[in-house]
């Protein structure tokens, strides 16, 4: 267990420092050289887990998406919003999110690793349709076609963020983008319990922190089937025991 441990404590470590390195000079400009300098590993470690530069990079575009700070709503309109939200408070504060965006993006980097864009589509898509299921979403509206408008929107709110604020107005920006989107896609019943508030983010991230600092409600043992209680044998008469009859009065 303890070497399960230290195995993901390095893997972790050489992704946030390929992440950093690729977040600040770009695929082309990165090596191997300062990516071991800042994760404090050496090559036989790095090259444990990833095999090239290539796979660092797949390596941080994988680590996008995760459920850390997502927490199960009724309405899957609003696990979309806290899914987005959640992102715009975390871009600026995230170096694995920062080189993901900027991998995402580089278009001769693309055709060797990829990029997170897909992944994030089948994710938005995934939500609208379950939104849609629960009739949360108006009936003409088409899952994929919404996530890859959404999607499109996203990004290029994203590089006005970076351009105009260095990220600061992100979160305000994401909301505004909820503002103009959801009507044409929600049920107005769906529409105003929605809450897509600049601060929607960091609120979800503090819930679903303190839901994890919770401990755990430990498997309680099946219990035992009670042993069927058997019926006690009828004491057995002994040979010449059998009592004998009364003798009646002699008729007079």
């Amino acid at each position: 267990m303890a070497q399960q441990e230290r195995a993901v404590r390095t893997r972790r470590a050489v992704v946030e420092a390929a992440a950093a390195v690729f977040a600040e000079r770009g695929y082309a400009a990165a090596t191997i050289a300062e990516i071991l300098e800042r994760a404090d590993v050496t090559k036989g470690a790095l090259y444990f887990h990833f095999g090239s530069k290539e796979a660092l990079a797949r390596g941080v575009i994988d680590a996008q998406i995760t459920a850390d700070y997502w927490v199960p709503r009724e309405l899957k309109l609003q696990e979309l919003v806290d899914i987005c939200m959640t992102l715009a408070h975390r871009i600026p504060r995230d170096v694995v999110l920062m080189a993901g965006i900027r991998l995402s993006a580089d278009v001769q980097g693309r055709e060797l690793f990829g990029s997170a864009w897909p992944a994030w589509t089948e994710l938005v898509t995934a939500k609208v349709t379950e939104a849609k299921e629960q009739g949360e979403v108006l009936r003409h509206i088409d899952p994929r076609e919404t996530a890859e408008f959404v999607l499109g929107a996203w990004l290029g709110m994203q590089y006005l963020s970076e351009a105009y604020a260095d990220w600061a107005d992100l979160p305000e920006r994401a909301s505004t983008l909820f503002r103009y989107v959801l009507p044409a896609i929600a049920t107005p019943a769906a529409l105003v319990s929605l809450d897509i508030a600049p601060d929607r983010g960091l609120r979800v991230i503090e819930e679903a922190g303190r839901q994890a600092a919770q401990p755990q409600p430990q498997p309680q043992p099946e219990p035992r089937p009670e042993a069927q209680s058997q019926p006690r044998p009828e004491p057995q008469s002994r040979p010449g025991s059998q009592s004998r009859p009364e003798p009646q009065p002699a008729a007079g």
